[in-house]
Parts: C-alpha cells; structure tokens; sequence
C-alpha cells in the first residue's frame, strides 16, 4: 500500500479556492443546535453492577466534549504504553498496569482522537446517600497524548482533519484505524466520511482504506487484526436518510483494503465477536424496530466471502429498539448494546446473554434519566464503557462547569476566524462591535467577545439584522417558527439603546413576514412574506415599514426565505426551493440565489441536487463571498449514534458569489446553521470570561426512536429552519 501522495498542483488549486473566499481577515458565528445544551464524558461500569458495590466511572476529565471510546486489548496496550515512553512523557506505573482508553475529543478548538493513561487503583468510590447513583471519581494519576496531527500526515488536503465514529487500534500494530471526513469526494450531498488508518509513532504513514467515491462508517477491527468490517454507503450515496442510513455490512482484509466483501445487505454498526462471527444493527422492514443481529460468515476459501453463504439471525426481539451493538472476544456470553424501550424518556446499557436472550440492565440502575451512547466493552469483558453527559440532566450527575457562550473552532481560512455562539440567528452590528441574537424564546445583545449580555425581548423571535445607519436599532421577526404562510409573524425593529428598547411593528396584518435585513443605505429592508399564499420576498421602508411603501421582489409558486443584502448595497441573498417546490419545507431542495435589489440579475450561487439543502445565506464584509449552511456534505456518521437533530449534519460552507471556491468551515455531526459574517477578526484569546447561564444536558435523543409506531413506511418529519 502506497502512501497518500499531495500533487502539487491539486494543492495550489486547494489554496487558491480557499483564498479566494477568504477577503479580509473576518469571523464568523454560527450557532450548532443543542451541541451546547451537553457536555459529553466516557464513563464506564462493571457489567452486573450491583448498588453496594462498585458504582459508575468517569474515565476522561470533563475538558470539552469526549466520546466513542475503544479500550485496546493488553498487547495493544503494551505498544501504546511504548509509544508514550518514546514521547518521553512518563506515564503512570503501578501494580497491576496501567490502564489505557482511545477516544474522540473536540478540545481545543478542533477535533482529534485522544489516548488516556490511567492507574486503575485511584477508583475510590466516594460516599453517596444513594449508592445506587455515580459517584464521580478523581483520576488524578493520568498521561494524555493525542495520536494524529492535523492535518493527517499523509493526506492531500489542509482542511482541519476531523474524526467520527469509533477509533480502534489494528491487531498487534501501532496503526489507528478510524474515521475522517477531511478529503471532498467532489459531488454534492455525498459524504466525505472514509476509514483510514495511520502509523501513530513518529512520522506516521496514513492509508485511506476506503475507495475513492465511496463512503463508509462505523469500521471495527476482528480480534487478529486480519479483517475490518465497516458499514458502507458504496457508490450509491446518501439518500437524505435521517434515520437509518442505507448502508451494507462490508468486509475487507486489513492488508487488502481495495478487495471488498459485501457479507450483509442493509445494516449498521458492525462489532466483531471473533474473526467469523459479526454483530451488526438493522431496521426491521417487517415491525420497524431496530434489533440486534447476528452474521456467521463462511469459511474464506482464497480470501472471497460469499454473501449467500453468509448466515444471518434476528437476535433481540421486537416491541423496542436495540442497536449500537459491542461484543468482547474474552467474554463471549454477553454483548453490550444501546436499547430505547417505550415507556422510558432514554437511551440505556444493557447487557444481552446471547444464548439465553434475557438482557441484564446496567445503566438504568446507577443512572436512570439520563441518555447512554455507544457502548464499548473492556478487553476482558468485565467492564463496558459509554460516553453521556456529564452536566445536571436528572440523575446523570453533578454540575462541572456551564457550557460557554463563544467557543473557538479552528478554520481552514487563516484570515476567517469560526466561533459558535450559543444562540440562534446571530448578526453582526456595522461596527462589528456587537451581536444580536436569539434563544428561542428572547432576543439578546451581547458585545463581539461574549461580554454584556442582556436581555431585549423576551418573547420567541427569530432572525436578527442591525440598521447600517441607525445606531442601535435591529430587526427581527416576532412569532411562531416552521410555521405557514397565513400565520402571525410579522417584522419588527426594536432600538436597543433606548431605555425598555421600544418596538415599532412594520408589516401588518401576519402572513409569515420574516428574516428582515436593511440595506446599507438604511432606506430599505427586504423581507420574505406569505401573503400571496406563498414565500416570496419584499422591500419596504426601513423606518415606517410597509405603510411607508412596499415592493414585490419575487414571485412564484415557491418559497424564497432567508434573504441577506450585501454590505456594498448589490446583491440580496436568498433561500429558495424554485429548483422543486415542495409543499413541506422538508420537500424541496433549497439552493442559494443573489438578486439586485431592482429584480435583476437573478442567478443560482449553490444548488446540492435534487432534495438537497442550501440554506441561510450571509454576505462576507467584501461582499464577494457569502456563508450558509448545508448538506453538500452529507452525514459524518450514522445518526443513530448521535442526539437528535432537526436538519441533519447540516455543516457551514462558503463559497464566492458567482458560485465558485465552495470551502467547508465545519466538520462534525450535529446541524450548524444561521451563520453570520462580521468585519472584525476576532482571536480565540479574545473571549471573554463568560458562561452562559442555563444548565447542561437540555437536550433531545433522536425522536423517532420514541416512537412505538411499526409502519416503517410512514412520513417522518424532517423539518428544516424555513
């Protein structure tokens, strides 16, 4: 196998479309939904947890969000431990050896895979009143190392590198396989996610094992090392799935990557028992219920698996969902899987005897209101592992700190910097100053660096845009959100500066009028309105509103939203399903379009294909380029891992008005949306020593899986910010 070779001229293209939406140095906000309502950990029990004995233990150290956590067996360990001592970092020695966990983690700005030394012999369990709670333990003999640079040595790209799913070490070598989202597949709407694997020691090698064009998740590693099991897209694509991707179970020879097996048709999250037997997740066509199966593949005469030979059995039962399976090759009686039974609000651990079927509860017991996330297996089998969250959601666990109000994300632009702000529909003053946004319910001002927050309106308002020209005065829409065309919704400006910031209502009579924004000039605000019966924009008067004149600017049977105008007075950027209307905002396929404000010019900047989403569009301070949320990219992971999210796996691009350099800013598995471009570069130092006042852990588990229905054919909503 070759090493990943960077062709000079692919790489002089790369900085050249990067430069060319960069501009001068800016930042940009954008807001992830939920990611900072929960703070995730990997905590770990014994598996027949007993509330006298050895209670729940939080193995990472509460810094950032940590998950997909994969124990390495004794002698990978023992290389691990080698590579560490290489690093000369002394790392904790004691009787019996030190334990060692892999994990993703999103510190610092970026997202990288972690490995954790740690002395088992520090698990004191601290006194509770209810023993049958977690008592969190203090770790505080540990060595961290992270295992990849960024970008990944080897790779042709100078994107932030990010990694998804479960990492996991190959057989006995020093190689990490796991999954990165970091090279463009070069087409729309399909995923960037591709397994890799790369030689952690010094001037580590990295192989791409997945073939180009095509998309795979979950990879797991057989106990030898010999074989890699992955849930693949193949050449087909991503279909718009939100639930259960379309993915079969492939196999491959760990040395051979570029010969493929297809062992199972539909499945997901593969787990090896040993180096014949796969557990794997599917959604019964049958009740709809998501159970547990078992693949017995055939002996491999000449390394070819035959898929008709491959056995396949349903092993845990319909009537609630079971997925996310993890088996251990020591403890052969018990695999360990994620279930959502009806009647319970969460997500938990339990233990599963494969030959007997009966299933042994193991998170509920220690903590039963809060959600558990892909388990993981200690290499004897004695232990599982999983990662929740960490803050204050029932009985999940004490407070550790509030999530913050301005997070630093590192940017494949040097001169843009990226910031998630926690709130929705942010928007820059003129002076780049200050920022408007909403918390869905109330309206907030707050100063650029996240200090002076305060409160402006308090009821639910959404989209937020500042006068070019009046000091102080901002817009936004007062009303009901996903709502239809004839509802009461109508645009506003409130000047913050003046004492009880007064409202003055400028569209009358409801029909959804929304997302207003003001010329430069300070003379107009464009803003999209139902009230012909469809979406459409408009452009009245920025201080007397529609009584003081009104204009159509669009018209059609459509739905055109999300309007941004140009900071040089040009172009007004749109939303729009023109390409295929659709009577639900999930139906169409939303593109980015510019138009002058006189109605000409009318042109598509980005268009994701049929069913694909191109939303929220926001001009960059030269206005030559212009930021918006989309599924270009596809998924990251399979969403069944991952909490619930409206528009899925929604990431934040850019790309230059005449549709050309389109670059992603973000990788991850959540929704980014409503980002906004302000002219000042703003510094991660820059911060300001601000938490946000609401407590972690408000968040949703996906909310089909609390759905007891069994018509898997039925429509599920799949709503979109419109």
């Amino acid at each position: 196998m070759k090493k990943t070779q960077t062709p000079l001229l692919l790489l002089l293209l790369l900085l050249l479309l990067i430069s060319a939406v960069a501009g001068l140095p800016s930042t940009i906000y954008f807001t992830t939904l939920g990611r900072s309502r929960y703070t995730f950990d990997i905590f770990t029990l014994p598996i027949l947890p007993t509330i006298n004995g050895q209670d729940e233990v939080q193995l990472t150290d509460g810094q950032s969000v940590n998950y997909n956590g994969h124990f390495p067996s004794p002698s990978q360990s023992s290389s691990l431990l080698s590579l560490v001592s290489n690093h000369t970092i002394p790392y904790p020695s004691s009787s019996p050896p030190p334990h060692v966990l892999i994990y993703v983690t999103e510190r610092h700005g970026t997202t990288n895979i972690y490995l954790d030394v740690y002395t088992p012999k520090t698990f004191t369990t601290k006194p509770h009143k209810n023993p049958s709670r977690r008592s969190a333990l203090e770790i505080t003999n540990r060595v961290q190392f992270p295992l990849l640079d960024h970008p990944v040595k080897g790779s042709s790209s100078t994107f932030t590198t990010t990694m998804k799913d479960r990492p996991s070490i190959l057989g006995d070598t020093d190689e990490l396989i796991y999954v990165s989202t970091h090279e463009d597949p070069g087409r729309p709407r399909r995923s960037w996610a591709a397994v890799y694997s790369t030689r952690i020691g010094p001037g580590g090698e990295t192989r791409r094992l997945t073939p180009r064009g095509q998309a795979d998740f979950s990879p797991a590693v057989s106990p030898s090392g010999e074989w890699i099991a992955v849930a693949s897209e193949g050449e087909r694509g991503w279909g718009g799935e939100v639930e259960d991707l379309n993915t079969d179970i492939i196999v491959f020879r760990s040395s051979e990557p570029e010969k493929r097996f297809r062992a199972v048709r539909h499945g997901g999250w593969p787990t090896w028992l040993d180096d014949s037997t796969l557990y794997f997740h599917r959604r019964s066509s049958v009740d709809g219920w998501v159970s547990v199966y078992r693949a017995v593949l055939p002996n491999r005469r000449g390394g070819e698996i035959r898929e008709r030979l491959v056995k396949v059995e349903r092993l845990t039962p319909p009537g609630f969902h079971a997925f996310a399976p993890a088996a251990s090759p020591t403890n052969k009686t018990f695999i360990a899987v994620a279930t959502r039974r009806p009647g319970s609000a969460f997500r938990h651990i339990e233990l599963f005897d494969v030959d007997r079927r009966r299933f042994v509860e193991v998170t509920r017991i220690v903590s039963p209101n809060a959600h558990h996330y892909n388990p993981f297996m200690f290499h004897d089998g004695s232990r599982v592992g999983y990662h929740k969250c960490r803050g204050s959601e029932g009985d999940g666990g004490g407070k550790n700190g509030s999530p913050l109000f301005l997070e630093s994300l590192e940017s494949p632009i040097p001169s843009v910097n990226l910031f998630r702000i926690d709130g929705s529909f942010p928007s820059f003053s003129p002076d780049g100053e200050r920022i408007a946004y909403v918390g869905l319910p109330g309206l907030y001002v707050a100063n650029r660096d996240g200090s002076g927050k305060r409160e402006v309106f308090p009821g639910l308002a959404f989209a937020t845009g500042w006068d070019w020209k009046r000091k102080g005065v901002v817009y936004t829409s007062i009303g009901p959100v996903f709502a239809t065309e004839q509802s009461g919704v109508d645009v506003v400006s409130i000047n913050v500066d003046e004492p009880g910031a007064p409202i003055k209502k400028l569209t009358t009579g409801g029909h959804n009028n929304a997302f207003p924004s003001a010329s430069p000039d300070g003379k107009w605000v464009v803003f999209r309105s139902g009230r012909s019966g469809h979406k459409n924009l408009y452009i009245m008067d920025a201080i007397e509103g529609e009584k003081g004149g009104i204009r159509r600017l669009t018209e059609g049977p459509w739905t055109d939203t999300m309007c941004n105008w140009s900071p040089d007075g040009e172009w007004i950027a749109f939303a729009s399903d023109r390409d295929k209307p659709g009577d639900k905002p999930a139906a169409g396929s939303f593109a980015i379009y510019i138009i002058h404000p006189n109605g000409t010019g009318l042109r598509r900047v980005v268009y994701t294909g049929e069913g694909g989403k191109a939303n929220h569009p926001w001009f960059s301070p030269d206005s030559k380029s212009i930021a918006f949320t989309t599924d270009y990219a596809a998924v990251s992971a399979e969403p069944i891992a991952n909490p619930h999210h409206y528009q899925p796996y929604g990431d934040i691009f850019a790309a230059n008005i005449d549709g050309s350099g389109i670059t992603r800013l973000t990788h991850n598995a959540y929704e980014d949306g409503t980002p906004t471009w302000g002219p000042k570069y703003m510094k991660p130092t820059d911060v300001a020593e601000q938490l946000n006042d609401k407590e972690t852990c408000e968040f949703d588990d996906c909310h089909w899986l609390s759905e007891a229905s069994k018509q898997v054919n039925q429509v599920q909503d799949k709503r979109v910010c419109a």
